[in-house]
């Protein structure tokens, strides 16, 4: 038997460590409206749908379907972007808090590599350094979309890189 979407709540909420009334504080609605969609008496708002995923960790597939679509694709000629309508986003949580965050359009990466220049937010940081941008849009280009690169390193460290 498939779970409901009260279970998928109650199962991620409990998975991060936050009480029904941690979570309907974040999502400014009352603890009963958690406990309700819990308990499948209602559904919460389509309106709370990002965020409650966001909270909870999961995409918002996961949280209504419990399946997730691939985080990562490859897509046929047909079917892609123009790549310098793309946006190359590098996510960086560092195991002593800093955090990192870089939105570039793909443009600005392809011109920027064709002239030579380096990315300070990726060579200068210790969690990047072994990243090569050139691969990564090679691989925009032969159609990848989504994330690309995911990695945890042995001192906490997280890094995201996708393309959007």
């Amino acid at each position: 038997m498939s779970k409901t979407l009260g279970t998928r709540i109650a199962e991620y909420r409990r998975a991060k460590g936050i009480t029904q009334e941690e979570l309907a504080e974040r999502l400014n609605v009352s603890p009963q409206a958690v406990s309700k969609w819990e308990n499948d008496v209602c559904c919460p708002d389509i309106m709370l749908l990002p965020k409650l995923a966001e909270i909870l960790g999961v995409s918002i597939d996961i949280l209504l379907t419990d399946k997730a679509e691939p985080e990562t694709r490859v897509l046929p000629e047909e079917k892609r972007k123009n790549i310098d309508e793309m946006t190359l986003r590098i996510i960086v949580n560092s195991g002593e808090g800093d955090k990192v965050r870089v939105n570039l359009p793909m443009a600005l990466v392809k011109a920027g590599l064709e002239l030579g220049m380096q990315m300070p937010q990726v060579s200068g940081n210790d969690a990047l350094k072994n990243i090569d941008i050139k691969k990564i849009l090679e691989l925009v280009e032969r159609g990848a979309y989504g994330k690309l690169i995911e990695v945890e390193s042995a001192d906490g460290d997280i890094v995201d890189i996708s393309v959007e």
